[in-house]
């Protein structure tokens, strides 16, 4: 993983919210660089998706519609509870 991989998916993990940008950023810092390479490769994928669809995924009132996001979906809901 090289700084500016890194430093890219920082910029993609701004959001249109706070929230979403610490939830987001929060599984970047914390969990990226430890993941596997299609964690990763998910991660920088469901930053594609559009804050709405991101943001209900985050708050459980849907399921992300594939697995590995839901996976990284998961892991942002245990650690902040939203």
């Amino acid at each position: 993983m090289s700084d500016a991989t890194v430093a890219r998916l920082r910029w993609r993990c701004r959001r249109g919210t706070r929230e979403l940008d610490a939830l987001v950023g929060w599984w970047l810092d914390a969990r990226y660089a430890q993941s596997d390479a299609a964690a990763q490769d998910a991660f920088a994928d469901l930053l594609d998706a559009q804050d709405p669809d991101l943001w209900n995924w985050l708050v459980g009132r849907e399921r992300a519609p594939r697995a590995d996001w839901q996976a990284i979906v998961d892991e942002i809901r245990q650690r902040d509870h939203v």
